[in-house]
């Protein structure tokens, strides 16, 4: 089927994760291929990802080779393979506009963003030139402007766009509208891990809800310690995302909980966890005859490869809708992969949606 020529804005513990990844499979030689959803995907293999080039603001990554970038602190992820080749694929100062939270200047540079003072530069010339086909999106939290101004950057250069971040943009009617007018592929928004907080959530509600168990109430407490939980200190800038993970649970019960009764989002910050999340879920309920139910549930993770098991397919399934000329929306992938996508399909469907995009027997 040939390359997959991807831009990463954002070079961040995911960015890390999804570039060591794709040399790992690439380098797996004969060894059993584990930890896919998909290994072939419409003829596109792991390994025909191409990363031609980066942005980012922090000093310590812009200028670099993309394979030296993402070991550069404050990236803390573990490392999936190390060997990871120069790709000439240089990071370049994007525009700062939101990106950066205040805050950070309290904690010490190895834990945070250190803003670098090069000029920004042209994004959509640079997609242009490098040819890119898809660029994903991992802006912090909280980044509108910034994740805005890298979708309309996708627009302007006609490339496909993976927005992993919680800004609505797939599923905001005006910004799908531009999507679709321009014939450009969008999958949207907020990313879903391969196995994480969000749909381990959803699953279990779902469960209730079809065995004829009724969820009275419910909380998902998140702890992490890389920069995506440093930055979400700042309480303002979870609006988004408080949203996109609450609705993406509410959307599994015909009757939405009363907010009193559900507490999804972030809980704090511990430096020493780095990248790995812990999830403590709980919901309380009550089944055949009345009677109380209770789950309790402690989920740990390594965060960014959990988003990269995910993102891998999302990407793929935005080129397949560049070769078919398919613009707008990817509903299908958008909600098998995305908290808040422009259609919340049950992830068993989303599941076969997404195998029938796959095969073409659907558009999007």
């Amino acid at each position: 089927m040939g390359e997959i020529r991807v831009a990463i804005a954002g070079v961040g513990n995911c960015a890390s994760s999804l570039v060591q990844g794709i040399e790992y499979y690439r380098n797996n030689g004969s060894k059993q291929i584990i930890g896919l959803m998909h290994e072939n995907l419409g003829g596109y293999l792991p390994q025909d990802l191409k990363f031609v080039t980066a942005f980012d603001i922090d000093k310590r990554k812009v200028g670099k080779d993309l394979s030296q970038a993402i070991f550069e602190k404050p990236n803390c992820t573990k490392t999936i393979y190390k060997d990871v080749p120069n790709y000439g694929a240089t990071v370049l100062m994007g525009p700062v506009l939101d990106g950066y939270a205040e805050h950070m200047d309290n904690y010490s540079e190895e834990k945070r963003f250190v803003v670098s003072d090069d000029k920004p530069c042209d994004v959509v010339a640079e997609l242009k030139k490098h040819k890119v086909d898809v660029l994903i999106n991992y802006m912090p939290v909280g980044s509108e402007k910034a994740a805005k101004f890298y979708a309309q950057a996708a627009l302007d250069a006609g490339v496909a766009f993976v927005n992993c971040m919680p800004v609505f943009i797939a599923s905001n009617e005006e910004w799908a509208s531009k999507f679709q007018q321009k014939g450009v592929p969008i999958v949207g928004d907020d990313i879903k891990s391969q196995l994480g907080a969000t749909i381990v959530h959803r699953v279990l509600t779902k469960l209730f809800k079809d065995r004829g168990v009724i969820v009275d109430r419910t909380y998902q407490l998140n702890t992490g310690g890389n920069t995506d939980f440093l930055n979400m200190l700042e309480k303002d800038r979870l609006k988004s995302k408080k949203i996109s993970k609450t609705e993406s649970v509410q959307s599994q019960l015909d009757i939405p909980l009363h907010p009193d009764n559900i507490h999804i989002g972030p809980s704090d910050y511990v430096p020493w966890l780095n990248d790995n999340k812990i999830c403590f879920l709980r919901i309380e309920g009550r089944e055949f005859g009345d009677i109380p139910l209770e789950i309790e549930l402690r989920l740990s993770v390594e965060d960014s490869p959990n988003s990269a098991g995910v993102a891998i397919d999302a990407i793929r399934c935005g080129k397949l809708a560049l070769d078919r000329k398919v613009g707008g929306p990817l509903t299908s992938i958008s909600s098998y992969t995305m908290k808040h996508p422009p259609i919340q399909y049950s992830d068993t469907e989303a599941h076969v949606k997404v195998e029938d995009f796959i095969s073409g027997k659907i558009e999007r």
